[in-house]
């Protein structure tokens, strides 16, 4: 499975935020993604991707943290 359909997925299931809303332009502040949910979306990543995902400094849209995801794999 692509990473971006894998955040989507995530996203999906987790936070109640349509896939199609959800493309490598998208910020997380436009979905609605605040730091708490970037934790329960980190765990929940780490746990689907068996990656240790570490801090999640300047990523600010969908593309950043699909290419963060892509680089521990």
């Amino acid at each position: 499975m692509a990473t971006l359909d894998t955040v989507k997925e995530v996203l999906s299931e987790n936070l109640d935020i349509e896939g199609d809303q959800v493309s490598e332009e998208a910020t997380l502040d436009s979905l609605g993604i605040d730091s708490l949910d970037m934790v329960e979306l980190i765990c929940d990543i780490e746990e689907k991707c068996d990656i240790e995902f570490g801090e999640p400094d300047n990523i600010a849209t969908i593309g950043e943290l699909v290419a963060h995801i892509d680089s521990l794999k």
